[in-house]
């Protein structure tokens, strides 16, 4: 036999002299041509039992009559009903067939920049080929945060293949780490999937639609994405007919399908109730629900994924490992609930996780001239929102406000609404045309200045239509040559805290220790570091004006200073400079904090003195 021939058994899965060849199918043999295990036959799937190792029970496979469609369902508990008595026999036999359906030989390989060279599953694959899908290949993942940062270019396409990758290699890691888990193909098909489709509802320019827009102009509505991406699975499935493909890959309809939409949602407060609130998965596996979305403690794989991605393209350091997360996931049981812990060393690296979005908000995401730019885009799509229309089911109109009612309307609804404004010629669409052509010639509204609420107080969000009436209102003691309205002023109060509000999220999460692993605790905050936040919440009020000239803008500055005076606001890093007549009348502005430095300075000079003075005796003493 020549080596051509040889080669050419070997990838036909014919056994190649008496040792045969035993490599497992994830490295390119099959017992039969037919891709996808679930198709296979009696006789396929004994001769991956022989390839295996496992041939002993080749014969109860054929007796049985036991196919590819039928491995997805068998349980420890079949096995031994069928005749399998020895635990450990049953052990390996279940963790070959799940082996077998995580790692199908049809896997597709994508490179990613992030993460490497990644295997899709088929069944991913096949959502990501859909229209609904590569919709997403049109949404910057940072929406307007572009305009500022030019590196800032991805999409929601490959965030979505990042955290399904990701949801995978955390659902393995437990399932490799914890049998007892008995995490089966199931569950993990259903946390990729989750992690594959967490983003198709959201709308143009990310956060800016479900954040800015659809709040403006359908006030009252409490809509997010999440609710968008529930009903555009939905939409995918049905309309791509994949009802039967989801099934010959071994998922349970409806009940997979359920537990894929509240992954999505994500796990909150109602996970606290006496009786077990989800349907998809009972409580022994509530862990499952931490890894997509995870509202309790805020770690889940989709911020693993945006950290990482965001910090790539936007030139920011990331100091969150991921990778060391994986390597230390483990599951207890805390109060009667399972929960994904991590080692006791590891919190340290929590605390730089949600440091490193709170920077990312900082620095990006909330970029002043960012959250300026998604004002003006706004405003843009709400003047064009009566004039353009997009068909949707049954061939109905619907505007961009109201798209989110119908999914095929609302899968035609990307970024490239932007260009549709900027590019008409329609006499209606006018106005906001030429307030996309000021964002593309960077005729941006002008900066007025940033301040704070004082400490331990808030901005409730009822009072933020009024805030622009109050800064107009505060006029300054030294008079302004212009009239200031309303409608000139844009504030945008910004919310910076840790992922959950005030509070400190890792007080939410339990560790477990190298000396008693099987017991967790919490870590408190000064167990920690002295150096570590004493809030975790803060906001920032941005404030610009629409007119560019001068005169007004100068009063705008003016009438700034004087409200944050009037609210007791925290002083703008340029109030001295922008209005040095009125800063003086605020006295606690005036104290510089070098002062107290050096008076706790001279404080401590103080206390040394005495001894100070005992020394200088003792020299006179030694010198005479």
């Amino acid at each position: 036999m020549n080596r051509g021939e040889s080669r050419k058994r070997r990838r036909s899965g014919t056994p190649d002299g008496e040792d045969g060849d035993r490599r497992t199918p994830e490295r390119g043999v099959l017992p039969s041509k037919k891709s996808n295990c679930l198709e296979w036959d009696v006789d396929d799937v004994c001769g991956f039992l022989r390839m295996q190792g496992l041939e002993k029970f080749e014969e109860l496979f054929r007796d049985e009559k036991l196919c590819g469609a039928t491995l997805p369902y068998l349980t420890k508990d079949d096995l031994k009903n069928l005749g399998v008595s020895v635990l450990g026999d049953r052990i390996d036999l279940i963790n070959c067939i799940n082996a077998l359906l995580q790692s199908p030989i049809d896997a597709k390989v994508f490179n990613d920049p992030i993460h490497g060279h990644i295997e899709m599953h088929p069944l991913l694959v096949r959502i990501i080929d859909t229209p609904q899908f590569q919709r997403l290949r049109f949404i910057k993942q940072l929406g307007a945060t572009y305009f500022v940062y030019p590196g800032a270019s991805h999409n929601r396409f490959e965030h979505s293949i990042g955290v399904a990758h990701l949801a995978g290699e955390l659902v393995k890691a437990l399932a490799g780490r914890q049998r007892e888990l008995q995490i089966n193909h199931r569950d993990i098909l259903c946390v990729q999937i989750a992690g594959l489709c967490h983003d198709l509802g959201h709308g143009p320019y990310s956060h800016m639609f479900d954040g800015k827009f659809i709040p403006r102009m359908r006030n009252g509505l409490e809509w997010k994405h999440e609710d968008a991406s529930i009903k555009m699975l939905d939409h995918l499935i049905s309309s791509n007919k994949l009802e039967g493909v989801l099934q010959s890959y071994g998922l349970v309809l409806p009940e997979d399908l359920v537990f894929i939409k509240e992954m999505i949602q994500g796990v909150g407060d109602n996970c606290k109730a006496p009786e077990w609130p989800y349907k998809g998965r009972l409580q022994e596996k509530g862990f499952l629900y931490e890894i997509v979305a995870n509202k309790k403690t805020g770690i889940d794989v989709d911020k693993w994924d945006y950290f990482a991605r965001d910090c790539h393209h936007l030139g920011i350091r990331n100091n969150f490992d991921f990778q060391r997360f994986l390597k230390f996931a483990r599951v207890y049981e805390v109060e009667k609930k399972k929960v994904i812990c991590t080692r006791d060393k590891e919190v340290a690296d929590l605390y730089n996780m949600f440091h490193t979005r709170n920077t990312l908000h900082r620095r990006a995401y909330q970029h002043r001239v960012v959250n300026i730019i998604e004002s003006m885009i706004t405003e843009a799509m709400m003047l064009a929102d009566p004039h353009i229309l997009i068909s949707g089911s049954g061939g109905k109109q619907f505007k961009m406000s109201t798209a989110i009612a119908d999914m095929e309307a609302y899968t035609k609804l990307t970024d490239s609404i932007f260009e549709r404004i900027l590019n008409s010629s329609d006499a209606e669409l006018q106005e906001a045309r030429e307030i996309l052509s000021n964002v593309v010639c960077r005729k941006l509204y002008k900066w007025i200045g940033q301040t704070q609420p004082a400490a331990d107080t808030t901005i409730k969000k009822d009072e933020f239509d009024k805030l622009a009436d109050q800064l107009v209102a505060a006029t300054p003691s030294t008079p302004v040559e212009v009239t200031l309205r309303a409608e000139d002023i844009i504030v945008n109060v910004v919310q910076m805290d840790y992922g959950m509000k005030g509070k400190n999220p890792v007080n939410k999460v339990r560790f477990y220790c190298k000396n008693n692993p099987n017991e967790t605790v919490k870590i408190n905050k000064k167990q920690v570091s002295h150096l570590l936040p004493e809030r975790f919440a803060e906001q920032l009020i941005q404030v610009h004006c629409k007119r560019p000239d001068k005169a007004i803008v100068e009063a705008a500055r003016k009438h700034f200073i004087q409200w944050c005076i009037n609210r007791n606001f925290a002083k703008p890093r340029d109030g001295d400079i922008i209005a040095p007549e009125l800063t003086p009348l605020k006295a606690d502005w005036n104290k510089n904090d070098s002062d107290s430095d050096s008076d706790d300075s001279q404080s401590r000079n103080d206390v040394h003195l005495p001894q100070q003075s005992n020394i200088n005796k003792a020299k006179t003493q030694l010198f005479k």
